[in-house]
């Protein structure tokens, strides 16, 4: 394929890759039909929209889009069961995994019932001392004071423990790669079950659960009662799918879409304090979720207490809103430092034993089970290639995986586990978790190598950098990127769009914090616009653009909207450069 703008190799080792002439001839035809600016065009045909659905695109609507729940099976059986517990006043459980996904979906049943004038019981089990998932001690606690346990975002390969819960019913909603076999709960809603035909498998826990109430509302209706207002529920459901790294494809797009809209009226005391403590001085995007308020409520299942999160998304109380999200706050900056460390010895371990391979991993005696998922993502992020990070203690390894792109993780974990090598495993395509025996971790390791080798991982040369057109400093205004913005929101399975500019002088180039870069660049004809490499001076970036007379240079990134003094200004978040010839 040939390199766009000639950029066979960049500095970040990356070949770019534009779009095709076919493309360009669709996209020039769509913005002549439907009279959309040609980048917006461009972007709509880079997601495989054609004219007649542009306008259905840009705008998603959940009336269109979401599913009848009754597609999933045992959903019916799940909310009937639910119902008739709220009806009974039985005494319900709600058992969350401790991220953001399970919180939030913990949050939605809470929110729920409590409209309905019901409470429940929630259980989050502690990241070290109970592990992912439900626990047989847990399960059979839960089920000597209540007659109904509703498990969400766990539970669909926890056959002993579900069986542990004597006395009471177990219903499942999960999205977890499931295994040939269920565990004897009275219902099991995946969409991810074997025996599902994986049309919805992108949903994540949070949207199961929402159909879930959307099943429990239409059943309500028939018996002639008004459920509670389930649009108001969409901010949680937004933040569960962005922060779990579900693809912002089909219903996602809608419900994301609308949730942000939803969490934009600061209706919830917990969402706002918690973007009040993370500064957030806008309406809140998909980038907001992902990478200011995910993050946060990620801290207390990561390194203190499991339950903070779910806590902070259910509360009513804005002064307990307020103590929650300030400790939550203070959690994640220790969970950045404890990461740093972590990040700095896996990398340095995985660079001695090789990144050229379909695998890179590496494990470290006390390290903390709750950043291995973030040094995992941060080694695959580096190598472009599957990655474990293992935190091993008392002979006994637990890790996290992350995947990319085109690599089902989730199901060769799995097969490394009933294999026998792992004392457990599972998850799903881009993430997973395991538990291995030290003395197995290095077969566990070499055997899911070479699953993930015949899968296609770490073949080919550098990674392609897709761009989605090119652009000069005069067309890049913030009008362009408000249309921009209907294609989105942006995220896992539907990246923001990102342009190149060619040949670009760099200006007062400065460094800022411990790594990051600040420039301006103009191409010499007056425009200039403003641009951010994060991170620049951890690799090539910073040194290459901030030494003197250095050239020019394409650049390659997102363009945003940078908000200072009352005043809107365009500003390029760069990712890549390559010397201009």
């Amino acid at each position: 394929m040939t390199a766009f703008l000639g950029v066979e190799r960049s500095l970040t080792d990356r070949h770019w890759v534009g779009p095709s002439a076919e493309a360009d001839r669709l996209a020039e035809a769509m913005a002549r039909d439907t009279r959309l600016p040609l980048p917006l065009a461009r972007i709509l045909v880079a997601r495989g929209v054609g004219p007649g659905e542009a306008a259905g695109f840009l705008e998603p609507t959940l009336r269109e889009l979401l599913p009848d729940p009754r597609a999933l099976k045992d959903m019916e059986a799940a909310a009937a069961r639910f119902l008739a517990a709220v009806k009974s006043r039985e005494k319900i459980a709600v058992f969350a995994d401790y991220d953001v996904d399970g919180g939030s979906s913990a949050a939605l049943l809470l929110s729920w019932l409590r409209a309905m004038g019901r409470e429940a019981t929630l259980y989050i089990p502690d990241r070290i001392d109970e592990g992912y998932g439900p626990n047989v001690p847990a399960m059979a606690g839960l089920a000597r004071e209540h007659g109904l346990i509703v498990c969400v975002d766990c539970g669909t390969l926890s056959h002993e423990p579900v069986a542990a819960a004597k006395g009471a019913d177990v219903v499942i909603l999960d999205h977890h790669l499931g295994a040939e076999t269920l565990p004897p709960a009275l219902a099991c809603v995946n969409p991810n079950r074997q025996d599902e035909s994986g049309d919805l498998g992108h949903l994540c826990a949070a949207s199961v659960v929402f159909l879930m109430l959307v099943e429990a509302n239409r059943q309500l209706r028939a018996d002639g009662v008004q459920g509670p207002d389930l649009m108001a529920l969409l901010d949680l459901v937004a933040l569960a799918t962005v922060a779990d790294v579900a693809p912002l494809i089909g219903v996602n797009r809608a419900l994301v879409r609308q949730g942000l809209k939803v969490m934009a009226r600061r209706e919830r005391p917990g969402l706002v304090a918690l973007a009040d403590v993370a500064r957030m001085d806008r309406a809140p995007s998909a980038y907001h979720l992902g990478f200011l308020l995910g993050p946060r409520v990620n801290a207390g299942g990561r390194i203190g207490a499991a339950d903070l999160g779910a806590r902070l998304l259910a509360t009513t109380d804005p002064a307990e809103a307020e103590a929650l999200a300030a400790r939550l706050d203070a959690l994640n900056t220790e969970r950045r430092e404890i990461e740093n460390r972590v990040r700095e010895a896996a990398l340095a371990q995985a660079e001695a034993r090789g990144l050229e391979g379909p695998l890179v991993w590496a494990a470290g005696e006390g390290w903390h089970p709750g950043v291995v998922g973030i040094v995992a993502a941060r080694l695959k992020e580096a190598t472009n290639r599957p990655a474990v990070v293992i935190g091993l203690e008392g002979g006994v390894g637990k890790g996290s995986a992350r995947s990319v792109a085109g690599v089902d993780l989730g199901a060769a974990v799995q097969r490394v586990a009933a294999e026998g090598l792992l004392l457990k495993g599972g998850g799903h395509k881009m993430a997973a978790g395991l538990t291995v025996a030290e003395d197995q971790l290095e077969p566990a390791m070499a055997r899911l190598a070479e699953l993930l080798a015949r899968q296609g991982a770490g073949a080919g040369g550098p990674r392609d950098l897709r761009l989605d057109g090119m652009l000069l400093p005069g067309a890049a205004t913030p009008a362009l990127i408000e249309d921009l913005e209907r294609a989105g929101p942006f995220g896992q399975g539907a990246p923001a769009p990102r342009f190149a500019f060619p040949a670009m002088e760099i200006r007062a180039p400065r460094p800022i914090g411990e790594s990051h870069l600040r420039f301006t660049f103009s191409d010499g004809m007056g425009a200039r616009i403003d641009a951010v490499a994060f991170g620049a001076f951890d690799g090539p970036l910073g040194p290459a653009l901030a030494s003197p007379g250095a050239g020019r240079f394409h650049l390659a990134g997102r363009l945003e909207i940078n908000t200072w003094g009352g005043r809107a200004k365009v500003q390029l978040r760069l990712e890549d450069a390559a010397r201009a010839i």
